[in-house]
């Protein structure tokens, strides 16, 4: 609801987001669902699909989950068969997840009913508006993130500096 003057404030705009991002996230969950998959496994099925094979850690980074959530997802994928874990040939500490055809063939089939689900959704809005909205919140999201590496930076270095005058005490 915008103020009698039209403009819309700062607290009323994050008000809007978080709302729709609720609600968002709660369809996108239900579409999820609906392929027969957990939101981990879909998410790593999804990630391996799109980048390739990778390690836990990299699939965890893309998707940010927890590592153990990551490493559940994986066995379960792989006790369907839908991965393998083959090792590094480029470190041979690490374990490298891979799509069987099974698990791509499977990947392939959800993730297109899923975007059949989000085009639906997103339907509502013209080219237009969802290059608008792509690009405004893009930017948004891009300076909150600069802002929060400069506040841990700083928080950083003011820990540092603080460290150093109790140790000289």
């Amino acid at each position: 609801m915008m103020k009698k003057s039209g403009i819309i404030t700062a607290p009323q705009l994050w008000l809007v987001i978080a709302k729709s991002h609720r609600a968002l996230s709660l369809l996108v969950e239900q579409s999820i669902a609906n392929t027969g998959l957990c939101l981990t496994d879909f998410v790593a099925l999804e990630a391996l699909l799109h980048k390739g094979p990778l390690t836990i850690s990299e699939i965890q980074d893309k998707v940010r989950l927890a590592s153990g959530s990551m490493t559940a997802a994986v066995d379960r994928l792989e006790k369907l068969g839908l991965v393998v874990r083959k090792s590094s040939p480029t470190d041979r500490r690490a374990r490298v997840v891979h799509l069987t055809a099974e698990g791509k063939r499977l990947a392939v089939s959800c993730f297109e009913r899923h975007a059949k689900d989000l085009e639906v959704l997103m339907a509502a809005l013209s080219q237009k508006e969802k290059e608008q909205l792509y690009g405004s919140i893009k930017r948004l999201g891009l300076l909150a993130a600069q802002q929060l590496s400069t506040q841990r930076s700083d928080g950083q270095s003011h820990q540092r500096t603080r460290q150093e005058k109790d140790h000289d005490h």
